[in-house]
Formats: structure tokens, C-alpha cells, sequence
């Protein structure tokens, strides 16, 4: 008797995450764990976490098709969950920030709730639904929790009522100054958009917004490169995986005391190994984004953090985060 083929479970996970995971042998695992750990709507405990935060991250596509990581921020409360299927945000970017003209309904986008006094993180993927003057919605497709690693813990606080900021000057840059090389050069945490389209198909686009942290100057920049390890992580691949399929990056970097705003766009590479890779102590791989377009936004932020207990030791390149013991997604 023949045995009949059977049929694939469906998968989370695009082309570019698959390719990347089973370069590191771990397909097969990430198959089942996918399917058990990404759902296409929010529990009660993540509903619970969005409606704590007092900012959220947005990555969103321009109509040229290049990504931008933004900074949403209100009063907890203002990101909410009414349905599990749908997450509400009662805000709308800064009309300075690209985010602004790329949030018609039916656009992809990705959010990342991050409490950094807590290190817990949630992500959201989906389509944006009833899009009006105050705030819009985003229909929930994919909705995962990541560990806490490389997250460095900060307190908030508002310095004045969120909102735009009247008066906000947005400076276009034609390329990275000398101030925007020092900012970069002193983080320790920035954000990253990216998306991919499936089988090349818009209307199949995948939008995500990450954390990515380590130690002060972690990133490295010469000129307009900037290069940025990959330490361990959840295997996942979201950010690698669009980035094999699509170039196109977004980066944000925020000056925590002074609320100042850095967002680049660029198109990136992926570097597996070699010299340039073993340099990054621990790190398994980099890549880099070659910076086409800088904005900076002088205090556009309302919030302001200070530092809490640092969670990673040594500095710039040689040395790593501290990984430690692998601790438990968010689920």
C-alpha cells in the first residue's frame, strides 16, 4: 500500500527566515516552535502589557519603498487592545516624521511594545484598519513575545504632555555629520525596520520592528556604514530573514536624556563570517547599513529615561553582552 503525502503544516516563517535557520540547522525546530509560539492575535497578558506603555515602536514603508523605525508615545492607555484581534493606538506620528504619510489603512506595518525598566518586549505584525486624524488601528497577524537579552533597563518619564511639539525643527541631512556619528557611537540600544514581500507579492508584505542592544558603542560606524553585530538570539530571524530578501533598512536611535530623535534609511549587507565578524566578540554574524538618508529631530520626544542597573560589561568592539542564562520568551 502507498502511503499518501502528507501535507506540510503551515509555517510562520517567510523564505528569507527559513534560508537563515536552516543555515544554522535549526529548521526543523523553529517549524514546530513557530507554530506554537506566534499567534494571530493578542492574550490577555499582552493586552494587558500594551495598555501599560507610555511609548511603542512603529516600523512602516514610504512610497518609494523604503522602511523607517519610529517612536509613538502617550499616557498609558494610549495603545490598547479592545479585541484580541485588533490593537488601537490613540495617537498619529509627528508630521516630521516619515511614519506620518505611510499609515494609510491596508499598510503594512510593525510594532514592538518594549518596557525597558522591565526588559519585556512583545511584538505585533499587520495591515492598518480605520486610520483617521487621532490614531489608527492595526489588525493583528503575527504576535510573539521575545526574552529579555541585550536590553538595557531605563525609567521613564514625561518632561511635557505628549504630543507634537510645536516649533520642531527636522533637519534632512545628506549624510551622517559628526554629531550624528557621536550619537550613534555612545548607544547602546537602536531599533530597526524592515519588511519583505513573499514571493515578491505587495499585497503578502511583512513589516517588523526590533530591538537590537549591547554595549555602548556596539555599533560601529566609519563614514556612512554603519556595522552592527547579531549576538545570540531567538532564532528567529525576523530582522536577517527580511534583509536576505530585501536590502532595505531603517534605523532609529534615541538620545534617552535629551529626547532628540536619529532615523536613517539605507540598503544593508549581511557579513556570515570572517575577520570583520570575529572582531565582534560572541557576535555569530553582522551586517551593515550604508546610510542614504538621515533625519535628526531635536527633542522631539516628550518622554526622557534614566538609567537603571546596566546589564552588559566592557565596551565597543572585542567585547560582547553578557548572554548569560537563556531566559523565557514573553508568551
Amino acid at each position: 500500500m502507498v502511503s499518501q503525502p502528507q501535507e506540510h503544516p503551515p509555517t510562520p516563517w517567510h523564505a528569507g527566515e527559513q534560508a537563515l535557520q536552516q543555515r544554522v540547522g535549526v529548521a526543523e525546530r523553529m517549524q514546530a516552535i513557530g507554530s506554537r509560539v506566534i499567534r494571530d492575535h493578542l492574550p490577555e497578558q499582552h493586552r494587558d502589557f500594551y495598555r501599560q506603555l507610555p511609548f511603542i515602536l512603529l516600523g512602516s514603508v514610504d512610497a518609494e519603498g523604503q522602511p523607517w523605525a519610529s517612536i509613538l508615545e502617550g499616557r498609558p492607555g494610549f495603545a490598547h487592545a479592545p479585541e484580541p484581534h485588533l490593537l488601537q493606538l490613540d495617537c498619529r506620528p509627528d508630521p516630521s516624521d516619515p511614519a506620518a504619510a505611510n499609515l494609510a489603512d491596508g499598510a503594512a506595518v510593525g510594532l514592538l511594545g518594549i518596557e525597558l525598566h522591565s526588559r519585556r518586549r512583545n511584538r505585533v505584525n499587520g495591515h492598518v484598519t480605520g486610520a483617521s486624524a487621532t490614531g489608527f488601528g492595526v489588525r493583528v497577524e503575527q504576535a510573539f513575545g521575545n526574552c529579555p537579552q541585550y536590553i538595557q533597563q531605563r525609567e521613564a518619564h514625561f518632561v511635557r504632555e505628549p504630543g507634537p511639539r510645536q516649533g520642531l525643527q527636522l533637519q534632512r541631512l545628506e549624510a551622517l555629520d559628526e554629531a550624528a556619528r557621536e550619537l550613534i557611537r555612545g548607544a547602546d540600544t537602536c531599533f530597526v525596520a524592515s519588511y519583505a514581500d513573499p514571493d515578491g507579492d505587495p499585497a503578502r508584505r511583512s513589516v517588523d520592528v526590533s530591538h537590537r542592544g549591547g554595549q555602548t558603542g556596539f555599533v560601529q560606524v566609519e563614514g556612512d556604514c554603519l556595522s552592527i553585530p547579531d549576538f545570540a538570539g531567538n532564532l528567529f530571524f525576523n530582522t536577517l530573514g527580511n534583509l536576505l530578501l530585501n536590502p532595505r533598512a531603517g534605523l532609529l536611535f534615541i538620545d534617552f536624556s535629551s529626547g532628540d530623535l536619529l532615523q536613517l534609511s539605507g540598503h544593508s549587507e549581511i557579513v556570515f563570517d570572517g575577520p570583520e565578524v570575529t572582531a565582534f566578540q560572541g557576535a555569530e554574524r553582522l551586517w551593515r547599513l550604508h546610510v542614504t538618508q538621515v533625519l535628526r529631530r531635536p527633542a522631539a520626544l516628550a518622554l526622557r529615561w534614566t538609567p537603571g542597573k546596566r546589564q552588559f560589561a566592557g565596551t565597543g568592539r572585542g567585547s560582547r553582552p553578557e548572554a548569560g542564562i537563556q531566559l523565557p520568551v514573553h508568551l
